[in-house]
């Protein structure tokens, strides 16, 4: 009688140390994987904030180009590179048949 006692208590400790056992892998590697992300994470932040630096250097160089262009096209005259202006000629109205 006492080794099926001795026994259903060993297969109960097996059980509960396989669980436990388990669970204390599973948080030891997110623990790990949590430390690993954590160092990563500067290096990635500064790639990120070099990244919109970049972009936001584009649209700046983009938006001086802009205005300037608008600058020059809104301030530059044309006259001295304009020839003389056609002159309007008058053209007769085409005629139309009579049998119409």
């Amino acid at each position: 009688m006492e080794q099926a006692v001795i026994a259903a208590l060993l297969l109960v400790g097996l059980l509960i140390g396989c669980g436990v056992g388990a669970a204390y892998a599973r948080a030891k590697r997110g623990w790990t994987d949590y430390k690993v992300i954590k160092s990563t994470v500067p290096g990635a932040r500064r790639t990120a904030w070099l990244a919109i630096r970049a972009v936001f250097t584009k649209v700046g160089v983009i938006a001086l180009l802009l205005v300037g262009a608008a600058a020059y096209a809104a301030t530059s005259s044309d006259h001295e590179r304009a020839g003389p202006t056609p002159t309007p000629t008058l053209t007769p109205a085409p005629t139309r048949p009579a049998g119409r």
